[in-house]
């Protein structure tokens, strides 16, 4: 419903200045009116009687004195069944009825529902009438894919209500009254199957917040023993281009144990969401056997968009993920990437010229990144079942520089860092995650101490091979070069995965603790070697027989012999333990 009205009295690029006489508020929607087409923006700013409006649409063709219609509604999205398999742009517009409307080239001006309104769903009443709701309360459910979607009073009816009456069991579209409530005074409301919410202001319809403590399964093997994420935590991937941030997003997407996936494809190049709209189509979930897309949402916001769009297609993905949280379920947000979101916000900062900060980023660049951040977490909601939303955002640094601005704002909120090399990518070591810069504040799925055991060998590892490049392998000794053959080892079976084999590339937990254990067996070994190219043709033969168990089916016979094979070949050399892998073996009777 228009409230109000204004003109344009300055243009710079995607920023409209307008000047008005009633009452608008911040983050409200206007409308700028140009040859006969109605262009979306939110107003950002307000100083007086003017305000600034970011536009996201193209602004070629607006004139001074153009009329501005202000709606009175803050930026928001539909709420409701049908959500999951769409793909939307970053104002929730389905980009596939749009094509449908418009051609491969998108106009500017056009706008859809972000839910069907003719879709009938299979609605059933689990509330009766008489019953209290408050906001957040579920009072009936549908069907949607293999999800049970609850329809709940909207989460802006605050205050408490009674049914007054509720529809019977049968199918309804979303323009439909499924239930009717009476506040306090007896005013009657009428309750659909969907409803809208401001996308900047986080849902909090639960009972308690929790601190994330369970790991989140991803079945990578780098990420779930060494640098684990926690159910409703949050990580970031930084590293420069081309080191596989955005591989790892989709093998994420496709193994992880939760139940939805969000991806926020935000400013990244057109050809990459194109592979993603394409791949996600023919990828089978492997925990329902159907297609992922049935639990997936997809938001496309590519580089070649309106640059202001960019910032709405992360705040339209973190409140599409907690609305699915409000039912219990898992949900994780990939966003990529939140550079392109950061450039967007400093392409406004200079239009507003606001004084910059660091590389000419805004001043408040931390606080906008900490905000979105903040909007994961793991909560119990008011039916005592759990919800959780894991945010996992990629990081683009020019030149794969960790010290500039974003990378760093980002890694003061984030519970995990999972840092790309380009020195890893480039020896084709894939996932390329550094084994010594990344981190995590989260417990895994495997015992800290013995993480840190393996770790201490990549560690050593890493300073003798430093050291081999000074003095050459001759300057080192035997014990040493044994040491970083360890480390090397550790490296190729257990950090490195191929995402192409179809055995590699998801790893069960229980997997992962037996084929560790083996590998401590290796590190905690002490081998007695005449010659350094004995070691080394040991380790290479130890290494090849264990990527082959890696690509055997778990405890198939194929796997049974190839570990017999591990074994024998690991007692030959090694026939004692130091006391920290001995001691951790004998407590788990694997010696």
């Amino acid at each position: 419903m228009i409230e109000n009205e204004g003109k344009v009295v300055g243009i710079n690029g995607n920023m409209v200045s307008v000047a008005f006489t009633g009452h608008i508020s911040l983050n409200e929607v206007g409308y700028v009116e140009v040859d006969n087409k109605r262009l979306k923006g939110e107003i950002i700013r307000i100083r007086g009687s003017i305000a600034q409006m970011q536009v996201f649409e193209i602004t070629k063709g607006i004139k001074i004195g153009d009329p501005v219609y202000f709606t009175g509604d803050l930026l928001s999205v539909d709420l409701g069944p049908g959500l999951l398999g769409q793909i939307y742009d970053g104002l929730q517009n389905p980009l596939p009825q749009l094509a449908e409307q418009a051609g491969y080239f998108l106009e500017r001006g056009v706008y859809l529902e972000g839910l069907s309104r003719e879709k009938k769903w299979e609605f059933t009443p689990i509330a009766k009438v008489g019953d209290t709701l408050t906001r957040g309360d579920c009072f009936g459910t549908v069907p949607e894919n293999s999800f049970t979607h609850r329809i709940m009073l909207p989460f802006d009816m605050y205050g408490t209500y009674t049914l007054k009456s509720i529809a019977s069991e049968g199918a309804y579209t979303l323009k439909d009254t499924v239930a009717e409530v009476t506040d306090e005074r007896g005013k009657v409301y009428p309750l659909t199957l969907s409803f809208r919410w401001p996308v900047k202001r986080p849902i909090d319809c639960y009972a308690e917040r929790l601190k994330p403590t369970e790991p989140l399964i991803t079945k990578i093997r780098t990420i779930d023993t060494f640098f684990p994420v926690a159910k409703g935590g949050t990580y970031c991937i930084p590293g420069p281009f081309g080191a596989g941030k955005t591989v790892l997003q989709h093998a994420t997407s496709r193994n992880a144990e939760v139940d939805i996936v969000v991806i926020a494809a935000c400013g990244e190049r057109a050809g990459e969401v194109v592979e993603t709209l394409k791949e996600f189509p023919e990828l089978t979930d492997p925990r329902t056997g159907r297609s992922l897309m049935e639990r997936t949402i997809i938001i496309c916001n590519t580089s070649s968009m309106p640059v202001a769009a960019r910032e709405a297609s992360v705040y339209t993905g973190v409140t599409l993920a907690e609305y699915y949280r409000q039912m219990g379920l898992n949900v994780l947000l990939l966003a990529d990437s939140t550079s392109r979101w950061a450039q967007a916000l400093r392409e406004m900062s200079g239009r507003l010229e606001e004084i910059p900060g660091e590389e000419a980023f805004p001043a408040y660049l931390e606080s906008y990144i900490a905000t979105f951040y903040e909007r994961a977490g793991i909560v119990r909601l008011k039916d005592g079942s759990m919800g959780s939303v894991t945010i996992g955002g990629t990081v683009s640094p020019a030149g794969g520089n960790f010290e500039e601005p974003v990378t760093q704002a980002t890694l003061k909120v984030v519970g995990a860092f999972h840092g790309l090399s380009r020195e890893r990518s480039d020896a084709r070591k894939y996932p390329a995650i550094h084994p010594l810069d990344s981190w995590s504040k989260y417990p895994g799925v495997l015992d800290t101490a013995q993480v840190a055991y393996g770790r201490s060998f990549l560690q050593r590892s890493s300073e003798i091979e430093q050291m081999m490049k000074v003095v050459g392998e001759e300057g080192t000794t035997i014990e040493d070069f044994v040491v970083y053959l360890k480390g090397l080892f550790l490296d190729s079976v257990y950090l490195q995965q191929n995402s192409f084999d179809e055995v590699d590339d998801a790893v069960s937990v229980e997997r992962q603790k037996h084929c560790y254990e083996i590998i401590l067996q290796v590190l905690g070994g002490k081998f007695n070697f005449e010659t350094k190219d004995e070691a080394r043709a040991y380790f290479n033969k130890l290494r090849l027989l264990f990527i082959d168990y890696n690509y055997s089916e778990w405890n198939s016979s194929k796997f049974k012999s190839h570990e017999t094979e591990v074994l024998s070949l690991i007692s030959e050399k090694s026939q004692e333990l130091d006391p920290q892998a001995k001691n951790y073996l004998e407590k788990r009777g694997k010696i």
